[in-house]
């Protein structure tokens, strides 16, 4: 069988573990008797992408080694035209406990799967390191023809809370505003949104402002509330001590620069475009700002996740309270666990131990100012409104588990949780499904309250 491998990454990941497994993954397919093609460095640049299409043709299969995480650009210009389901190979993350996700491959591959299913194809994910049997297996079928079918996708069947009370509380979304800061980052599919749906549907508006807009806020901040919000944040969590005052200082001014904006429009939410030019140009992480603001009741979205911010409302209104937007990024089959985590915008109340919510730098780039502490522990839901692939309208995600204690895995903020179903055919249902990378922890179960309220919005639910 003639196999096109494509290994993407990105260069803020560990590329020499990535260049490694993606060595491994050709070694192997070549062992199994492929006839494998394709660019053996990783593909990571625009000009790598080109050279990685003309390998595609006459293929019989089309593996994409998701080496580390990469936005979705690739997939969109490799495969938009593929008829076969590409099959995305994830690996598991190698690093060390507390250190950063060195790979974050599976990610990647949630990401690819959102875009391309968007755009009507298909894909398939294996997901494991080259040295597992399983994944031997998996790839000796494949190169027999024999890709497994994708998962089917259930539906909702628990009980429904009261329609009056769910009513109202959805009707308390009408003619509220979400705060959207700059455009989505490239290549990042779940981060662009409908506007008119987001009305239809939930009666929500939008407050735009451009990236410069946002800026020249946080340059007009007075010295005497920078310094008042550099004190109250060193107050609240003495570890912003131990991190460079300059980046700090600049947290602060981003903070009071949002609170405002937020305030003076009556904002709902607030989801910002966080990379990359906050760290690019300001020289400072957005993260714990994005955290500040959550913990004062206004719940904030990195990456522009506006639908994110719909399903976090959406969450709040119903009783929820807080809650955190996470990427999914590891999966540990044998403790049926599902590893969720974001780089470090949770609200404080929100870690396993609030009073040592430490404060540190962003895992990637290495400035201030992200959290870094587990997530808080017992029954969490999961939960996230993404496009109905199979209309113009939204579609549900529902789900559940068990946070479970123990160190924070991943730099950042990290919730381990066993779920109370499958966990591999629920990565599986998220990638081959085409659901976003993001996905809504909440504490509080409303699980009747959701599905009463998908039911009363006309919104068709995948519940696991």
């Amino acid at each position: 069988m003639k196999v096109a491998m494509i290994p993407t990454a990105r260069p803020t990941f560990a590329v020499d573990v990535a260049q490694q497994r993606a060595d491994q993954a050709r070694a192997l397919l070549t062992e199994l008797g492929a006839q494998v093609r394709g660019p053996r460095e990783l593909v990571m640049t625009p000009e790598d992408i080109g050279a990685a299409a003309g390998h595609l043709q006459g293929a019989d299969l089309v593996i994409n080694v998701c080496a580390s995480f990469s936005d979705a650009n690739p997939a969109l210009q490799l495969y938009a035209d593929q008829q076969a389901p590409v099959l995305l190979w994830a690996f598991r993350e190698p690093g060390p406990v507390g250190d950063r996700l060195w790979l974050n491959s599976l990610c990647g591959a949630n990401l690819f799967g959102h875009a391309l299913a968007r755009s009507g194809g298909q894909v398939r994910l294996l997901y494991g390191d080259p040295e597992e049997d399983q994944v031997r297996r998996a790839l000796q079928a494949a190169l027999t023809g024999d890709l497994p079918p994708a998962p089917a996708l259930p539906s909702a069947a628990g009980e429904r809370a009261d329609t009056e009370d769910v009513r109202t509380a959805l009707a308390s979304l009408h003619g509220r505003s979400i705060g959207v800061i700059g455009d989505p980052p490239p290549g990042f599919t779940p981060s662009e949104y409908d506007p008119d749906l987001l009305t239809q549907v939930f009666g929500l508006r939008v407050q735009q402002l451009s990236i410069d807009e946002a800026f020249a806020r946080v340059e007009a901040v007075g010295s005497e509330a920078q310094h008042e919000e550099f004190r109250a944040a060193v107050a609240a969590q003495p570890s912003l001590d131990d991190l460079d005052p300059t980046e700090v200082s600049k947290h602060a001014a981003i903070t009071v620069a949002l609170r405002e904006w937020s305030g003076t429009h009556d904002l709902a939410s607030v989801a910002v475009r966080c990379w990359p030019e906050f760290p690019t140009r300001v020289g400072v992480c957005p993260c714990s700002s994005l955290s500040r603001l959550a913990g004062e009741g206004v719940p904030t979205q990195c990456e522009r996740d506006v639908y994110g911010a719909a399903t976090m409302l959406t969450l709040q209104a119903l009783g929820a309270g807080m809650s955190y937007l996470v990427d999914t990024v590891d999966l540990d089959t044998g403790r049926n666990v599902v590893r969720f985590w974001h780089c470090g915008s949770a609200a404080t109340t929100l870690a396993a131990d609030p009073a040592n919510a430490v404060q540190s730098v962003h895992c990637n780039r290495k400035i201030g100012v992200a959290g870094n502490f587990p997530l808080r522990t017992g029954p969490v839901i999961m939960a996230r409104f993404t496009e109905d692939l199979a209309g113009e309208g939204l579609r549900l995600l529902i789900g559940s588990g068990q946070s479970l204690p123990g160190p924070n895995r991943f730099q950042g903020n990290t919730a381990d949780v066993r779920l109370d179903t499958d966990a591999s055919e629920f990565v599986h249902g998220l990638v081959t499904g085409g659901f976003p990378h993001h996905t809504v922890l909440a504490w509080t179960d409303v699980r009747p309250q959701l599905r009463a309220a998908a039911d009363l919005l006309n919104i068709p639910v995948i519940e696991w």
